[in-house]
């Protein structure tokens, strides 16, 4: 499956000049979101993900995504996989699960993004996961920006990823973007600006 080849089509691999989450620079940005407006695509791509998590024979009983970037990817996934969906949301700046979800002890469940950059916001709702007493067995993405080491990959992992090493990470492809903060920027030092497409307007 060529992944890039997917988001290219679906004209959701931007070249221009974007602040990301972190509030880094980049040239390129992934949009998952206009990838998944196709139920068709977000099929596929959760389908093919679900295969690689089958065939690793890790157990799964429920998968939970941080919102809103990985509601669609982790729903998508959580069918293909034939288990439990939730998710968890930003209430006052503070990853929280709510809506009458619940959180059995023992409960094995995946941490599921749309694109993991460092694995932040899966590790904020994952946190909420653990003190309900949920035990976090995977993490997953449709796309890896190549901080993190994924299964299957000869990405190394780098100091800034925050996903944990003792637990397996599933995705599709890696995305590796060159990033550089704000003071260091050739294309600020350009003269253009950045722009913020993400969905927490950053």
């Amino acid at each position: 499956m060529n992944v890039k080849k997917i988001y290219m089509d679906a004209d959701a691999l931007l070249e221009g000049h974007f602040k990301l989450s972190s509030g880094n620079h980049s040239q390129f940005y992934l949009q998952s979101a206009k990838v998944l407006e196709d139920p068709k695509t977000a099929k596929l791509l959760a389908d093919a993900l679900a295969l690689q998590i089958r065939e690793s024979g890790l157990e799964i009983d429920t998968v939970c995504a941080p919102a809103l970037g990985g509601l669609i990817a982790g729903f998508a996934l959580a069918q293909a996989l034939d288990v439990r969906f939730i998710f968890a949301e930003r209430v006052d700046g503070v990853m929280n699960i709510r809506r009458g979800f619940e959180v059995s002890k023992g409960e094995r469940i995946l941490m599921c993004e749309d694109i993991i950059t460092t694995g932040g916001s899966a590790m904020e709702a994952a946190a909420v996961v653990k003190e309900l007493g949920g035990e976090i067995v995977g993490t997953a993405s449709l796309a890896n920006r190549g901080f993190c080491k994924r299964e299957h990959s000869d990405v190394k992992t780098q100091p800034n990823c925050k996903l944990p090493q003792n637990i397996p990470f599933f995705a599709l492809a890696d995305f590796t973007f060159e990033m550089y903060t704000p003071d260091d920027c050739p294309l600020c030092k350009d003269g253009s600006e950045a722009i913020k497409p993400g969905s927490r307007g950053n």
